[in-house]
């Protein structure tokens, strides 16, 4: 007879283990049908008791169906669960019963989404609304009421009504959720401008970077302390290329990421290794934010000339100026090498003072309201 090996009853730790599956996909977009709940349908009742004749109409109510709320959670940043579960439905009202009970509500159903989720009607392609705010709750569906039971209807010429009321048909829609970061800066410029780079240098966020074009599939966000209690959140985009507008690239479907900011920074390489002109490459992208919306433009836009390290120090100021007055650029301009981080301090200080007069503008403006 065979005899076991003691080692084989031992159980391995390893495959205790579970697997954890690929990481999460960075999702800014997601269809879902939400279905609020019906009324409850009233009910036709009557007394009926000993030594009670003629008791009369007693049916109750039936309950208002429930509704469908969407909630801001701070703690979600993708719509990746929509890609698994689409559909939600809140609970029907309980119809009424005799002795002039009234049916049961149905219970809300809420749906948690990340900060910044836009609300469309896919319908009617409505705006329904924006979530910017934690905790906030937007009403998508409404519950339908409940219906009347019978004895609402009765009067001196009908003392026995034998009417009631169904309850209405709560709202149904479908519901398209595209979400666009918070940021107060987002970046703009060419795949490899550096742009991963730069938001590593300025903030605790570590993109990928790498030598070659498309290392950032999905937004980064990353937050810029300049002091306790003072700072910002900064946003890098996959690279645009021309042509973005019409689906080439990557670039274009994430620029919804960028409208909610203040400022923009367009990182451009200030002399690229393939000899194309820097100057031709900002306008390629003003093409394209233009194609995409127009009002981008209308932001205050900063150029950033990246990439300085790569050329002696009496070339730089010369390239520098070169590529400004090609653009006829008006708007301020810095010159910065984000992989040893030169100029990029007294960049992220002007950025701090340009957003804090931002907010100061948007305040008085409002007051004067």
């Amino acid at each position: 007879m065979r005899t076991p090996n003691p080692k084989s009853q031992i159980p391995n730790p390893k495959s205790q283990i579970p697997n954890p599956g690929p990481p999460m996909k960075f999702v800014d977009e997601a269809e879902i049908t939400v279905t609020a709940g019906d009324g409850g349908n009233g009910c036709v009742s009557f007394r009926r008791e000993k030594f009670v004749p003629l008791g009369g109409p007693d049916g109750g109510d039936g309950g208002d169906g429930g509704s469908v709320w969407l909630q801001a959670d701070e703690n979600l940043n993708t719509l990746i669960d929509f890609r698994h579960e689409r559909s939600f439905r809140a609970q029907r009202g309980q119809n009424g019963m005799g002795s002039q009970c009234y049916g049961r509500s149905g219970e809300d159903t809420t749906i948690r989404v990340p900060i910044g989720t836009v609300v469309h009607n896919v319908g009617t392609d409505e705006l329904i609304g924006d979530l910017t705010r934690h905790g906030q709750r937007l009403l998508v569906a409404q519950g339908g009421k409940g219906g009347l039971g019978n004895m609402h209807f009765k009067s001196s010429v009908n003392r026995a009504p034998r009417r009631a009321t169904t309850g209405t048909p709560g709202e149904s829609r479908e519901l398209r959720l595209e979400m666009k970061l918070l940021a107060d800066v987002g970046l703009l410029g060419f795949p490899n401008a550096g742009k991963s780079t730069f938001i590593r240098a300025v903030s605790a966020a570590t993109p990928k970077v790498a030598d070659y074009p498309f290392t950032t599939l999905y937004p980064n966000l990353g937050v810029v302390a300049i002091e306790p209690h003072r700072s910002f959140v900064i946003a890098d985009i996959p690279g645009l290329i021309e042509g973005a507008a019409d689906g080439a690239g990557l670039g274009a479907l994430f620029l919804r990421h960028i409208q909610r900011t203040r400022l923009l920074l367009h990182i451009v390489e200030l002399a690229p290794l393939d000899g194309s002109d820097p100057a031709d490459q900002v306008r390629a992208i003003e093409a394209e934010l233009v194609k995409f919306d127009p009002t981008l433009l209308d932001k205050p836009r900063w150029l950033v000339l990246n990439k300085a390290d790569l050329l002696a120090e009496d070339v730089r100021a010369e390239c520098a100026q070169a590529v400004v007055s090609a653009l006829n650029w008006t708007a301020p301009w810095f010159v910065v090498s984000a992989l040893s981080r030169s100029g990029t301090w007294p960049l992220v200080q002007q950025v701090m003072a340009e957003l804090d007069r931002i907010k100061r503008d948007d305040a008085d403006a409002a007051a004067a309201v």
